[in-house]
């Protein structure tokens, strides 16, 4: 395989392209869209003959194997060239068939449409064996579904257009021959379009030109399960496809009796869906992945069947209801399964290896011909069948449609059986498409990948970390590594805020702390200890003495939030050495997270430090009302003391006498009368023995008094009464009054709690 194109090239190659297919479409749209099938029905064409004309589109398919042996001797772009002009020119016999019909030769003129419709699908199907290989050039790297489904858009832009303006011309109801000016307009565009694809590289070529044999390809295909299946729903699906968009425009003119500017704005409105389902896959196919996107759509094509099975009888003479209904219908089937066709293009070209693209891409267009020449053919005959025999068109069209929901249905069934290729799963793609904060992550990213400088990009990954979604793992990942300082913080900044992490995003913040000190890596270290990265544990074990005292803090948190029991005594160590207030502060926070009383003398340690800075103090305290677990009702009291510290006394006292309340409401409602008579002595204490403590500086009958506690009934445990009772004692902890009212308002709580667990 020859390499890919560079990213110059490539967009000079795609910009070609483009070119070639607006081209493309228009012809297409003017020789074999909508207009070809009007022009059938005015010159009284038969469903059989309209399911055998659309049947062509599929047979011609069945040509790619000669395509395959001219690739042997000429270039694949000068094959995709010669056929392209050769088959629009093939449609002059269609543009001679309304003089043909003025003549009086109607069977003729309609033979000629036939023979031009076919001979142009017969060059086509030749043509096409350069399209796989083209479009795999063409969509290679991270945006490959953008990038088709851009050129789906364009094609279905095109459409919709041509239909406005054919259904502006046919609604005046004008001679035949306006057929054949239009038809010929197609011609000379095919020819354009022929002559544009030229400028297309050649693209890549297999080593052995003459690849498999088809009965080794078909051999190949349904001995691996992922082609297999993927094969199995593709041909019910194409069938389908291409039965209810054929069958859709006789629908309109035989039950509904619709002229053909009628039929044709009903395709205005089936290129609007085209166009739109375009516009929703561009959007979401390289963030979802092609197998959600392609079962979401065919169920909207399944969605768009039920109506025309249940629509009433009585409602056809309703002209507006009707025509509401017909352009629900061409809306749908085109929103759904013609948007199913480009996703499936896609889902195929992941599937397969490229070095097999030409021969795997010849089994696509062979499963895609059979289906629609298949579902075409006999959908005709079985119509003409059903008149035959008596039924109206009305329930003729009725039976056509529920057998296709039973074949959509069956794929449906089987549609848990293709392979994901990294895709979401369905319920987990549904989330995202109805989940505003997925929608706004996808198109903020979309931005990002075309942010023209840093602060752009700083601007949207704000953005992004201010609407968390696990789509945006990739993107943020790719600005990590980004060289700008600004942009690596907001980056991870941003991958803090996802509810989970994958595998590649905690390797990238192992990297980013063990590389980046001083700058991004002490975020990177939170954001491991939030998302409880064990594998990280000994890297953060290692950097917790590192000279960044950020990175060391909050490593310390990551291993705390993670419960690295055994690094705890480590991390008491730390801030007993430790000399930078917010290393020590951190530790601090570390060890509240631990919950572990053994760390509580540890941390009155620090307490006794005669030159320790109030915000340390604070912070020391805080932590202790974690491991108790008291900070809740604390930190109220204590914000009170830190806007007046002449309320110590007070709140103290408002504590005492609060806890004295609820002990006594509590113990009108128990029966134990030895167990109330001892805590009811114990509360007439409490209050005596807090006073003292906080005026008197006495710690010593409030030491007694916590020591006599029963321990059956102590929340915190017995370790912390022994700890309590010492601390009320020690000269150095009474300097702290923030502390004393903590040492009281645990005392509080111990006995509220004893009152309410009393039986």
């Amino acid at each position: 395989m020859t390499p890919s194109l560079s990213p110059y090239r490539l967009g000079k190659a795609r910009d070609a392209y483009n070119y070639f297919n607006v081209f493309n479409a228009v012809s297409w749209n003017l020789l074999v869209g909508i207009i070809i099938t009007l022009l059938a029905l005015r010159l009284g064409a038969s469903s059989t003959y309209i399911g055998l004309m659309s049947a062509t589109f599929y047979i011609a398919l069945f040509l790619l194997p000669l395509g395959k042996l001219l690739a042997r001797r000429f270039s694949i772009i000068g094959i995709f060239c010669f056929t392209w002009i050769t088959r629009s020119l093939c449609m002059i016999l269609a543009v001679a068939a309304p003089f043909v019909d003025m003549a009086g030769y109607k069977k003729t003129a309609l033979l000629l449409v036939m023979l031009g419709v076919l001979i142009f699908h017969l060059f086509r199907g030749v043509g096409m064996i350069g399209n796989n290989p083209v479009l795999s050039l063409l969509a290679s790297g991270p945006d490959r579904g953008s990038y088709l489904t851009q050129l789906q858009i364009m094609n279905s832009a095109i459409g919709m257009f041509g239909s406005f303006i054919i259904a502006m011309i046919l609604g005046m109801n004008p001679p035949i021959f306006v057929f054949s000016i239009l038809l010929f307009a197609g011609v000379i565009t095919g020819i354009i379009s022929g002559v544009m694809i030229k400028k297309v590289p050649e693209p890549p070529r297999p080593a052995d030109l003459r690849g498999m044999k088809l009965g080794e390809i078909f051999k190949e295909a349904f001995t691996q399960d992922s082609l297999k299946h993927f094969i199995f729903i593709l041909f019910l699906v194409i069938m389908v496809s291409g039965v209810t968009r054929a069958f859709a425009v006789v629908y309109a003119r035989e039950v509904f009796s619709h002229n053909d500017g009628l039929i044709s704005l009903y395709s205005v409105f089936g290129g609007l869906g085209f166009l739109m389902a375009g516009l929703v896959v561009k959007f979401l196919i390289d963030r979802l992945g092609a197998k959600p996107l392609y079962l979401v759509s065919v169920i909207i094509g399944l969605v768009s069947l039920i109506p025309v099975v249940f629509f009433p009888q009585s409602a056809i003479e309703n002209i507006t209801g009707s025509i509401l209904f017909m352009v629900f219908l061409f809306f749908m089937l085109n929103f759904g399964f013609l948007g199913s066709e480009g996703i499936a293009q896609t889902y195929f070209l992941a599937l397969v290896p490229p070095e097999k693209m030409m021969d795997m891409g010849i089994l696509y267009f062979f499963i895609f011909g059979i289906a629609g020449a298949t579902g075409t053919f006999f959908a005709g005959l079985l119509i003409d069948f059903l008149k035959f025999i008596g039924l109206s068109p009305f329930i003729s069209f009725k039976i056509l449609f529920g057998l296709m929901i039973i074949l959509v249905l069956t794929a449906l069934l089987r549609s848990n059986k293709m392979k994901s290729l990294g895709s979401l799963p369905l319920t987990d793609a549904l989330e995202v498409i109805f989940s505003f904060r997925d929608l706004k992550a996808i198109s903020l990213l979309d931005k990002l990948n075309k942010a023209q400088d840093s602060h752009e990009e700083k601007q949207l990954l704000v953005s992004l970390h201010d609407t968390p979604s696990q789509l945006a793992i990739d993107g943020l990942l790719q600005r990590a590594r980004s060289p700008k300082l600004e942009t690596r913080t907001e980056a991870i900044r941003g991958l803090e805020k996802l509810h989970r992490l994958s595998k590649n995003a905690e390797n990238a913040l192992i990297y980013d702390i063990e590389n980046n000190p001083f700058t991004t890596a002490y975020i990177s270290a939170r954001t491991l200890g939030k998302h409880n990265c064990k594998d990280a544990i000994p890297k953060l074990r290692e950097l917790s003495m590192s000279e960044d005292y950020m990175l060391a803090g909050e490593s310390i948190i990551a291993l705390a939030k993670m419960k690295d029991e055994e690094f705890r005594p480590e991390i008491e160590k730390i801030m007993l050495a430790a000399n930078n207030p917010r290393l020590r502060i951190m530790c601090a926070e570390a060890l509240g997270i631990f919950h572990n009383t053994e760390s509580v003398p540890v941390l009155f340690d620090i307490l006794r430090d005669e030159n320790l800075p109030h915000y340390i103090r604070d912070e020391i305290i805080l932590a202790v009302c974690a491991i108790i677990n008291t900070q809740k009702k604390f930190y109220a009291i204590l914000m009170k003391y830190s806007s007046d510290n002449s309320l110590s006394v007070t709140l103290a006292a408002d504590e005492a006498e609060a806890a004295a309340e609820f002990v006594h409401n509590a113990l009108a409602r128990k029966k134990a009368k030895t167990s109330i008579a001892l805590i009811k002595t114990f509360t007439e204490k409490f209050r005596e023995v807090v006073i003292n403590y906080m005026e008197e500086n006495d710690g010593l009958q409030l030491s007694c008094w916590i020591q006599e506690l029963p321990d059956e009934y102590l929340r915190a445990g017995n370790n912390i009464k022994t700890v309590f009772a010492e601390a009320v004692l020690d000269d150095q902890l009474k300097t702290h009054d923030c502390l004393r009212l903590l040492i009281v308002n645990w005392a509080a709580q111990e006995l509220r709690i004893w009152a309410a667990v009393l039986k």
